[in-house]
């Protein structure tokens, strides 16, 4: 169970994404930079309890028109190795001491427990309270006939690095050892046997589900005004 402790952080969350949400190829905003507001999310626990996993909502309002991105994060005591590419920034907490932040989706940690959460194995925590549920979170997954048994995901993460490949003198696609491949459209990650999970890193209130998608998970966040909305935060799909 995460503990969550409500102290300070420095530099924060929101300052750090602030100089790094532009170096994502799916981010949509201009030269100017973003300006961020926190919009909500979920967090997991690590069951060694040694890593924070958090699945951030944050709205951009820069533009004059706000862009909600799920930036999920895990916060570790140490860095992480061989993820200096996914290396978001460093901050000192007022508990802990210096936290290495890391876009999560680079972390295998992160990558077990998400995967876990589409099996319907691990359960969504609250944002802001220590061992308290996320009920606006929802899930489904429909195994296939290649994915009947749950997942061994350091297995699968090793197995989809063999396959990730960034190609030549790309800009708009990375690559990673973890097997996650960030593109214009988003993120993807290795998922359940035969599957792959497609992160939207830009959310849209009430998309349908794409037809050959075999799961989701989705939430509830606010917009700039106060007011819910709910999507997918990503979704199962077959390998091809």
């Amino acid at each position: 169970m995460a503990v969550i402790h409500h102290t300070t952080l420095t530099p924060t969350k929101l300052e750090l994404l602030t100089t790094w949400l532009p170096t994502r190829p799916w981010y949509r905003g201009g030269p100017a930079g973003p300006e961020l507001a926190k919009g909500g999310g979920f967090r997991l626990d690590d069951p060694e309890g040694a890593v924070g996993i958090e699945f951030m909502v944050v709205n951009d309002v820069s533009d004059g028109r706000a862009t909600a991105y799920l930036v999920p994060l895990t916060y570790r005591g140490a860095p992480l190795d061989e993820a200096g590419h996914a290396l978001i920034g460093t901050a000192e907490h007022g508990v802990l001491g210096r936290r290495w932040i890391y876009d999560g989706c680079h972390d295998p940690v992160l990558i077990a427990e998400l995967t876990a959460l589409v099996e319907g194995r691990a359960q969504p925590q609250d944002q802001n309270t220590t061992d308290a549920p996320a009920p606006h979170i929802t899930r489904s997954y429909t195994a296939t006939s290649t994915a009947a048994q749950p997942s061994d995901p350091t297995t699968e993460a090793q197995a989809s690095a063999t396959t990730a490949q960034t190609p030549a003198n790309s800009t708009s696609t990375q690559a990673s050892a973890s097997g996650t491949t960030d593109d214009a459209e988003g993120t993807i990650l290795p998922g359940p046997p035969g599957t792959t999970l497609r992160l939207h890193r830009v959310l849209h209130a009430a998309t349908p589900l794409p037809p050959e998608a075999t799961g989701h998970v989705s939430g509830a966040w606010s917009k700039p005004d106060g007011t819910q909305t709910h999507g997918p935060f990503l979704t199962v799909h077959p390998h091809a």
